[in-house]
């Protein structure tokens, strides 16, 4: 693989570099702009939204640091159902423009703040009446800065889908990715990361090559029940943005738990059977903050894969939602 890529860069009569926009993982919006985006919190984003712009607004958040959303458009779905839904990737994520690592240094405990502010800046952008619902859909990361967000401003918030958030006080956070992340220092994924090292070494800032190498690890994950992760399920990672923020947990322990204890509306917690990092005991550790949840476990399915398997879609997830939206008009 190693060879047949620095052929396809090397060979051409024009010479192309390893790190240009395009050669290695797709360009973000700041390099084509062709690509739907709007302008949030002085950041470009990726983002787009479907349905009818009056309606009560669904919009998804997805997980990371540094994924995108692209696992997440069967959900668009909801607009069928007289929806409005709204997706887009984070600051220094998927297609949006990217930050270098010490802009997220420098913020030092306000870098996950700015995720809040950045949703709240995705709503006003799209909002077209003052009194239009509001729902949040987040998966994973995407989940805790949900939930952090509904604690700050609850409300704000009409309604709450979350799916697998690895946890919302910053020591859970630490336990579960110990042991759904870890993985055998002989295994696929140590060894592909380890022997491209060999070939391609990008310093902090270098965005192409970093993003490349994080898509490479982005593999099966047997504790959490994941499948291979298809090409199609994902644009591009944000590799500095996942460091950026993972350094400033560790620096400042944020707490996505605060202010929940105001938010009255019923929640939407949904684990997976298959994610043994996430059994009903964590499900309901993790949910405890909140004053009304409802549990719900989908079965013969690991983490995230609610979303990206069709039939489980269709057949379970879509369902749920519905169900749960209709029941807070």
């Amino acid at each position: 693989m190693v060879f047949l890529l620095t052929g396809a860069l090397t060979s051409c009569t024009k010479e192309k570099l390893i790190n240009d926009p395009g050669n290695l993982v797709p360009e973000t919006v700041m390099e084509d702009p062709s690509i739907p985006a709007i302008t949030v919190n002085g950041a470009t984003l990726h983002s787009e939204a479907f349905g009818h712009p009056d309606s009560t607004m669904l919009v998804v958040v997805h997980g990371g640091p540094g994924s995108d959303y692209r696992s997440l458009l069967n959900i668009k779905d909801l607009a069928l159902a007289g929806y409005r839904v709204i997706f887009y990737d984070q600051r220094g994520s998927g297609l949006s423009e990217r930050f270098d690592a010490d802009y997220y240094e420098s913020l030092e405990e306000e870098a996950v703040s700015l995720f809040f502010e950045d949703l709240r800046g995705v709503i006003a952008h799209y909002r077209t009446r003052s009194d239009q619902r509001v729902m949040l859909i987040g998966d994973s990361w995407g989940g805790m800065l949900c939930a952090g967000y509904t604690g700050k401003y609850p409300g704000e918030v009409d309604g709450l889908v979350v799916s697998e958030p690895g946890g919302l006080r910053w020591d859970d956070v630490v336990d579960y990715v110990k042991r759904s992340r870890s993985f055998k220092i002989w295994g696929e994924a140590f060894n592909d990361a380890t022997y491209l090292d060999q070939f391609i070494t990008g310093d902090k800032n270098e965005h192409q090559i970093l993003d490349y190498k994080a898509a490479l690890n982005s593999s099966k994950n047997e504790i959490t029940g994941e499948g291979v992760l298809a090409p199609n399920l994902f644009w591009r990672s944000g590799a500095v943005c996942n460091a950026g923020l993972f350094k400033a947990g560790f620096d400042y322990e944020p707490d996505f738990s605060i202010g929940l204890e105001q938010f009255e509306v019923p929640v939407l917690f949904i684990y997976t059977e298959k994610n043994t990092a996430y059994q009903l005991s964590w499900a309901q550790r993790i949910s405890a903050v909140f004053n009304q949840v409802q549990l719900f476990e989908i079965t013969g399915i690991g983490h995230s894969e609610m979303y990206t398997v069709d039939h489980v879609w269709t057949q379970v997830t879509k369902p749920a939602l519905l169900t749960y939206f209709q029941s807070l008009q």
